[in-house]
């Protein structure tokens, strides 16, 4: 029973030692192997474009809200108190979705940051 169980961690070793070397040399070896993708013209256009889709976001997302907000309480006005309460709720779904997309458009320009 000692013996398989001797193999077997051997045999375990053995595979755990190729895979850390193979791992070991392609972390080593990563400038020298791999060409450079962040200095092309795709990566940086890329970069490029997201951070001014989302400084767009940042201008947007707060107009676009005032205005349905304006056009829900019209609505609003309008209605019975049923149909009232459904359009408090579209307004508070619409403050709630500007604020998502703030923030994350916030978190995508701190993110773009850290590769610039």
């Amino acid at each position: 029973m000692k013996e398989k169980i001797i193999k077997r961690t051997k045999k375990l070793l053995e595979k755990i030692g190729k895979v850390g070397l193979v791992s070991t040399s392609l972390f080593f070896c990563t400038n020298t192997c791999f060409a450079s993708v962040s200095d092309s013209k795709i990566a940086t256009g890329t970069q490029n474009l997201i951070g001014d889709l989302t400084n767009w976001l940042l201008i947007l997302a707060p107009v676009l809200t005032v205005l349905l907000i304006g056009y829900y309480l019209l609505r609003k006005s309008s209605s019975d108190e049923m149909d009232g309460k459904r359009w408090d709720s579209r307004i508070k779904i619409a403050i709630i979705c500007c604020v998502g997309v703030i923030v994350a458009s916030g978190l995508i320009n701190l993110i773009i940051g850290y590769y610039k």
